[in-house]
């Protein structure tokens, strides 16, 4: 049996829906469309180079036609009438797609004016994008598209307040949702039809090739006979799978079936081991270079380069799986869990499988990015890559491996392909409408310029759109909207620290004369914080942004951008482990056999990584220091991480009592909050003492 039916299909979404099987002529039609499609956009990311209109339009084209055949309508899709229907549409919505664009030349030639062909067929390219939306991910896309396009046209003049919107006329709603830089085939789908589909064709052609097998052993043999092994492995396992997929499903469904297991033998209790394989795969996308598609969205959106991203994203990353480590080590301290010899592969029967020469691949993509290349080409050599190191081991990629490994890349790419295209039709009306700058604005005045309480609002917007968007999905509408907001509260954080310290120039205080004339005096001294803050705060908004580009310098701002978008990024993650609505602890639990909401609970209390890393972004320079400072904040935030954790598990080396949980929390906070190097190293002096003390002796009252 071809590979292609085993491999966990790698989607940025978390919606099950229903699929044809891959039985009879539908799956040769799928798999002969797959190759195709798949060979297309290579030949337009690595040899040509086509209008990135025609590259979008033929990208969600030909992803439409799979959807047809491989997404029914209705029920399991094994009518005949309803086949027929459901091909009919997918060749209408392939038509109008590429009709759209073909007729743009026209378009602009009537002076931005469509005839009734255009419109006509443009109007059936939007209702075939909501429906595959639909059977690809559910409702809550469709139905936000739809309030987003009603809401310029017509309900957004009906309202009163901040949001109100006088309204467009449909030709022009249609033309915009088609052609505009942030639309249907804007920056988005271009983002999907380039760096995102090869990076997908190159898991695929990993999974094919067998690296998959032969990392979980990997991850067997690093962790495998360390306490809480079987956990453990599954924290390393999701992590290098995350490196190929991106995927927290899909990661989930390829490691938790060997992983969960090997924890519940071990004496891990279901719900537990279910919640550390969600939690672990969560990290999966929070893992360079491919992190679910996030850091391709955040590049285009923030203009900073995609090797930049991923470079500053792998020790944060660390810390986040290594959060979820400790927890199985302190869980299999106090649940006495023992190691399982028999599971554990030594180091020498791995490497006689023939699976070391898949880090060959993997090295070179990282090395391409590293040295320059384009994230495609990168992508593109590193696929030759792989089926070139597979020729040195027992699992030799001929031409029909090679077929399936292409269409078993394009397959995985159905949801995400039609998903990213339909999103940039809500960021599309964001955009036009302004709705992004509102939203900011509002989370500034909210958090009363609080830098907590404004990520506190960002992280709650996100859980509940997580609820129903994937989790990509969600990073782009909420970095729309509040990116802003979030950006304008670290930079000013910048130029609070910059006034205080009196080194303002001449042409920053020339705004402070006109803001802040009462305090002039006080310009160019230093001074406190809390004084430096009071006059910022009197500068309008609108000579906000002027101060800023007069103060900071172009790579600080770039740095307080990118820090804005990690902090989103991350926080959207949690909806994949936070109750009550979390499918990737839901499809942990199906294969630990465990409650699903308990194990939901679980995931989310494993997960907490996802909420303090994002601090370390806020208000320290983790992500844009010097190679010294980027180490030191590591290090001391590792530790502090442990701490945390041991005062969230009661247990360090021995149970702890609530008197000593608290201090254990006040240490772990004096570790990660920056309070200077030589505070940190007092800190981590105490917390070593105590440690060894616990270790030792254990606590002097018992509960």
């Amino acid at each position: 049996m071809s590979q292609e039916t085993n491999a966990p299909e790698v989607e940025l979404g978390e919606h099950e829906a229903i699929v044809r099987g891959e039985d009879g002529w539908i799956g040769k039609v799928v798999f002969g469309l797959g190759v195709l499609i798949s060979l297309m956009h290579i030949y337009f990311n690595v040899f040509a180079v086509i209008p990135g209109l025609w590259q979008n339009a033929l990208h969600f084209a030909g992803f439409v036609l799979m959807g047809a055949l491989i997404y029914p309508m209705v029920g399991k899709g094994k009518s005949k009438g309803l086949l027929f229907i459901d091909i009919l549409i997918g060749l209408l919505g392939a038509f109008a797609a590429l009709y759209i664009i073909f007729k743009e030349d026209a378009i602009y030639e009537r002076g931005v004016h469509l005839d009734t062909s255009e419109i006509i067929f443009g109007c059936i390219l939007i209702v075939v994008t909501i429906e595959f939306t639909r059977r690809t991910t559910g409702w809550i896309i469709p139905i936000l598209i739809i309030l987003a396009l009603t809401y310029l046209g017509w309900w957004g003049a009906l309202i009163d307040g901040v949001f109100k919107f006088k309204g467009l006329g449909g030709e022009t709603i249609l033309f915009r949702s088609i052609f505009n830089d942030d639309a249907l085939f804007g920056n988005i789908a271009r983002i999907s039809s380039t760096f995102v589909f090869m990076f997908i064709l190159f898991g695929a052609f990993l999974v094919r090739s067998g690296a998959g097998d032969f990392i979980i052993d990997l991850a067997r043999v690093i962790a495998g006979r360390s306490v809480g092994a079987p956990g453990l492995v599954a924290v390393f396992a999701s992590g290098l799978t995350g490196t190929i997929s991106g995927s927290a499903v899909a990661n989930t469904a390829s490691t938790g079936v060997i992983t969960i297991p090997l924890m519940k033998k071990a004496g891990f209790p279901a719900r537990f081991a279910g919640g550390v394989e969600a939690a672990a795969s969560t990290g999966g996308q929070l893992m360079p270079p491919i992190m679910g598609a996030g850091a391709f969205v955040m590049a285009n959106y923030t203009q900073i380069p995609y090797t930049t991203i991923i470079a500053v994203s792998f020790l944060p990353a660390i810390l986040y799986f290594a959060t979820v480590a400790f927890f199985v080590r302190m869980q299999a301290k106090r649940s006495n869990v023992q190691v399982a010899e028999v599971d554990i592969p030594t180091a020498k029967e791995v490497l006689k499988r023939g699976g070391l020469p898949f880090l060959l691949p993997i090295t070179l993509l990282i090395t391409l990015l590293t040295i320059g290349y384009t994230p495609t080409y990168a992508a593109g050599y590193a696929i030759l890559g792989v089926i070139v190191a597979s020729w040195v081991t027992p699992n030799k990629m001929g031409i029909r491996a090679v077929l399936e490994a292409l269409a078993l890349g394009a397959r995985n790419m159905v949801m995400t392909g039609i998903l990213l295209c339909a999103v940039g039709l809500i960021v599309n009306v964001i955009i036009t409408a302004g709705i992004g700058s509102t939203f900011s604005l509002m989370i500034a005045s909210w958090s009363g310029g609080n830098l907590i309480i404004a990520m506190v609002l960002i992280g709650i917007a996100s859980l509940v759109l997580g609820m129903g968007l994937p989790v990509t999905a969600s990073y782009i509408v909420l970095g729309t909207i509040s990116a802003p907001a979030l950006f304008a509260l670290i930079a000013d954080g910048m130029l609070v620290d910059i006034i205080a310290s009196g080194s303002l120039n001449d042409e920053a205080k020339a705004i402070f004369m006109l803001a802040a004339p009462e305090r002039l005096a006080e310009i160019g001294l230093p001074m406190s914080t809390e004084a430096a803050k009071e006059i910022l705060a009197l500068v309008p908004v609108d000579m906000s942004e002027t101060l800023r580009e007069m103060v900071l310098d172009k790579d600080t701002k770039l740095y307080a951008l990118l820090s804005a978008h990690m902090i989103i990024f991350w926080l959207s993650q949690d909806s994949n482990v936070t109750p009550p609505l979390c499918l990737t602890a839901f499809a942990a639990a199906a294969i630990a056999k465990s409650p699903p909401m308990a194990t939901g609970i679980q995931a989310w209390k494993v997960a907490k990584g996802l909420y303090i890393v994002p601090l370390l972004f806020a208000y320290t320079p983790f992500l844009g220091g010097e190679w010294h400072e980027v180490l030191m904040i590591f290090g001391f935030s590792l530790v502090g991480l442990y701490a945390f954790t041991g005062a969230l598990q009661g247990y360090l080396e021995e149970k702890l009592n609530w008197i000593e949980r608290a201090v254990v929390f006040a240490l772990g906070a004096g570790l990660l909050w920056p309070l200077g190097w030589e505070i940190h190293l007092a800190v981590l002096a105490v917390f070593a003492l105590f440690f060894l003390w616990n270790k030792k002796s254990g606590s002097v009252v018992r509960v």
